[in-house]
């Protein structure tokens, strides 16, 4: 068992985090070398919910000394960036509720899904029929949604009606070749109150009822997670992804050849890892 204190002590001395244990990831990949590869680190990659604070009423709350690690990364040499599948918001209102809560982050610094589709809609020449939260709908102002020719979904929360899901159904399957894109693919997430159902798992129900695998845009897509590393300026092996999430925080990173490691926070379910981490290692 490690602390991330593991980790450059002088700079995370403070952070409320653990990791649970070097595991072999579902790629193969082993954290061997573990913590001599401390040494090497020239930039961390940090999730938000779940790592920095947990989402709910208002603003949410920031987790116990989170604000204090966050400082302390940007006192020392180490690049920061900020990766998250959050998609109940655009990028700018984010930002701003994480300042609100005491975070000192700028919006070039962090990394939603949302921006990354639109590029990827741009690029391809494609319409999309928004499956999404009222709050993200602002991020796409600039798009054509006339007679839609693919379907995005994102962590929708309460617009996951029936007949919201049955809409976005019928675009896909009346489409030649159908397209969908999720913003992310998680299970679950935590809030204030508990837990919540992620947009993976309406994501599945789309893709059982077309027939059809979608393409995610946010972690652990690897081109997501290349993008940040891009704008870092370093290679996989210089870069430490930490997060609550085991497979697409910690395994996402892994399969791009960054170190992960997964904190006792947020989403973090001591029966679930241990599982996973008895699977991996068989």
């Amino acid at each position: 068992m490690f602390s991330i204190n593991t980790l450059t002590s002088h700079v995370l001395c403070h952070m409320p985090l653990y990791i649970t244990r070097m595991r072999t990831n579902h790629f193969g990949m082993a954290d061997s070398g573990w913590p001599g590869c401390a040494k090497s680190l020239k930039g961390v990659i940090l999730d938000l919910c779940g790592v920095l604070y947990d989402s709910g009423e208002g603003d949410g709350v920031a987790i116990p000394g989170s604000i204090e690690a966050v400082k302390k990364l940007k006192e020392s040499d180490l690049q920061l960036r900020f990766c998250t599948n959050e998609t109940q918001a655009t990028r700018e209102k984010f930002v701003a509720k994480l300042r609100r809560l005491g975070f000192d982050i700028s919006v070039s610094e962090v990394f939603p899904p949302a921006p990354a589709a639109i590029a990827v809609l741009k690029e391809r020449g494609l319409r999309p029929h928004l499956l999404v939260h009222d709050g993200l709908l602002p991020e796409f102002d600039g798009v054509d949604k006339t007679n839609p020719n693919c379907v995005i979904v994102g962590d929708a929360a309460e617009n996951f009606s029936y007949q919201n899901l049955n809409e976005a159904f019928r675009v896909l399957i009346g489409l030649e070749k159908p397209v969908l894109f999720s913003l992310g693919q998680g299970r679950y997430y935590k809030e204030t109150d508990g837990l919540k159902l992620d947009v993976g798992v309406y994501m599945k129900a789309l893709e059982y009822a077309c027939d059809l695998k979608a393409e995610v845009i946010g972690k652990p897509s690897p081109t997501f997670f290349r993008s940040v590393l891009n704008d870092m300026g370093l290679k996989p092996h210089e870069v430490l992804m930490i997060g609550d999430d085991l497979l697409n925080d910690v395994g996402g990173a892994q399969h791009c050849g960054m170190k992960g490691v997964q904190v006792r926070t947020g989403k973090y379910r001591n029966c679930i890892s241990a599982e996973l981490g008895s699977f991996e290692a068989s």
